[in-house]
């Protein structure tokens, strides 16, 4: 059964109200783009070149942070992470986007599990130009060339994990906006030469990452990309666990798994 104009109009009201209500619980603003070039990081614990139309993955400790830098010029990054302990536990970008009321994925913001649980917090990020709607691409998009979709199969593989497991991908350097009228819109302007994302893991993490053309950049360039593992001391007031009321109940549901 089809909705009267006059019930689309209330339940569009309902939506922002409570858009309205979420964005007020904010405890802080977000802080401005990270600097560029990116602060050295003084004592890696290592470092992966990824090459273009390759992948890697890794397993990540709690508190350990990558870089990952296009230190070699422009090129897209799919990830895709499950939790070490559980790998039905799994990143979920609908609800990072959902409840954070934003498709912006940016310095302060955090990446959430399926399980309402913080993967990541991102530390520091020179832009905003991440893609968290379309995932990485497939052989019909780039016929001939390398693709995300088979890279991330190449990976649940060699986890013991199949097809079902892998989720949808966050794509980092993707400057991917909805317009007004829901249509998906390359934003060139969004991109920042020497793009940098410092992501901390927040629970012990399983992760795979694919370097390969964004299904629509209309342009596609592949270039090596850098992953650089490294630690840092949390603060007691750290951004990320407080700039939100999300990522509060996020980083709550953290404390709850581990206790």
């Amino acid at each position: 059964m089809s909705r009267t104009p006059d019930q689309i109009a209330a339940d569009r009201a309902r939506y922002e109200e409570h858009q309205r209500k979420g964005l007020q619980n904010a405890p802080k603003a977000l802080p401005g783009a990270s600097a560029v070039p990116a602060a050295p990081i003084t004592d890696p614990i290592h470092s992966e070149t990824i090459p273009g139309g390759w992948y890697w993955s890794t397993i990540l400790k709690a508190g350990d942070t990558i870089r990952i830098a296009q230190d070699h010029g422009p090129s897209a990054v799919s990830m895709i992470a499950w939790s070490l302990a559980d790998t039905s536990e799994r990143l979920n970008l609908p609800d990072t986007v959902k409840v954070q009321w934003t498709t912006a994925i940016a310095k302060g913001r955090v990446l959430f599990s399926d399980m309402g649980r913080v993967l990541f917090s991102v530390t520091e990020a020179a832009s905003t130009a991440h893609d968290g709607l379309v995932g990485g691409s497939t052989a019909a998009t780039h016929p001939g060339q390398r693709n995300t979709r088979d890279n991330f199969i190449l990976v649940a593989g060699k986890l013991g994990l199949d097809r079902r497991d892998i989720p949808s991908a966050m794509t980092f350097f993707a400057p991917l906006r909805v317009d007004a009228d829901g249509n998906f819109v390359w934003r060139e302007d969004l991109r920042v030469a020497g793009d940098y994302v410092d992501l901390r893991a927040e629970m012990d993490l399983i992760i795979a990452l694919s370097n390969c053309p964004h299904p629509l950049d209309p342009k596609p360039v592949t270039n090596p990309v850098t992953v650089t593992r490294f630690r840092l001391p949390v603060a007691a007031d750290d951004l990320c666990r407080t700039a939100t009321a999300e990522a509060v109940r996020g980083f709550e549901n953290n404390a709850t798994q581990l206790a």
